[in-house]
């Protein structure tokens, strides 16, 4: 009888590890579809340009060389650009989360008259806007054209993530504000000790967007602010960079007559090896915070999508 029972637990259990087999052996696949993209950035950036031209670049560099960064980093505005571009990133991300928390918990309240109206109006604006040149127009009638805080007025309010956040709240349990109402605290007390603490998950998947959005932005770089200096992104600068390189290569230029060195030392690079490292250099910033938000990112996502 032990023997039928043992039996049973052996072949009952081969599914089981066929399974895991294959799940561990798709698993590994999806992991090298999906890194191999960047690993092949990582080793075209620190390849030789002219070696790169070749091909067969694929994880691993052939020729080590440090001359695409240098190249990249010998040019004087990219610190400075940095610096607006982590500014923009800090300040944006947390001004944008505070006020759509605040949005976000004024729309959960049930008691609140004109909760469906506004629900409305803010996903109204995810399917209609009114252009590129009425919202030129409008930014330039506030007085922000050439001004920093056009990277951080505009997008104050995200509605999706406005609705990740407004779906959390409502699955917190109604009784622990209620005990706060009841303990004479307000609105704005609620929602700063009792809400804000509590939505920690949710407003950590909203600030990973926010900031990956204020990171690579630059496009509103060049529509209000092309012309002050002093109020470049890095995302704008590496974006002229690769725009000098392609306009250089396809005037037909040899690399070492478009590229040379500001002490007249050639600096061997293409549009491709340029690229590359742009790709890294960009990147680097939100692999690096990435790590430490995805436990938080995981629950608000799941929330989010259960609960909206």
């Amino acid at each position: 009888m032990s023997g039928a029972k043992s039996s049973r637990k052996l072949y009952s259990s081969v599914p089981d590890k066929l399974f895991d087999t294959a799940n561990i052996i798709f698993m590994i696949c999806l992991m090298i579809v999906t890194l191999y993209p960047f690993l092949n950035m990582f080793a075209l950036s620190f390849n030789d340009a002219n070696d790169s031209i070749r091909g067969n670049i694929y994880i691993w560099p052939r020729e080590w060389t440090w001359a695409n960064y240098e190249y990249i980093f010998n040019e004087s505005s990219i610190f400075y650009a940095t610096y607006i571009s982590a500014a923009r990133t800090i300040i944006g991300t947390l001004v944008s989360v505070f006020c759509t928390a605040m949005l976000a918990y004024t729309i959960s309240r049930q008691d609140y008259v004109l909760r469906k109206f506004v629900t409305i109006a803010f996903i109204f604006t995810m399917y209609f806007n009114g252009g590129l040149i009425p919202n030129y127009l409008l930014t330039k009638e506030l007085g922000l054209l050439n001004n920093f805080w056009v990277y951080i007025i505009p997008g104050i309010i995200g509605v999706f993530n406005m609705i990740v956040v407004r779906s959390f709240i409502e699955g917190l349990p109604e009784g622990i504000m209620e005990s706060a109402r009841i303990d004479g605290a307000g609105e704005f007390t609620t929602f700063m000790k009792i809400v804000l603490p509590l939505t920690i998950p949710a407003l950590a998947t909203v600030s990973l967007f926010v900031a990956v959005s204020q990171w690579n932005s630059w496009f509103d770089v060049f529509l209000y602010n092309s012309s002050r200096l002093e109020l470049s992104t890095l995302q704008y600068e590496l974006m002229k960079i690769l725009s000098t390189s392609n306009t250089a290569a396809s005037s037909g230029a040899t690399a070492a007559d478009a590229f040379a060195g500001a002490q007249g030392n050639v600096t061997s690079v293409t549009p491709t090896s340029i690229r590359a490292t742009m790709t890294i250099v960009a990147s680097l910033p939100i692999i690096i915070v990435y790590p430490f938000l995805q436990k938080y990112f995981v629950q608000g996502m799941t929330v989010g999508g259960v609960k909206g």
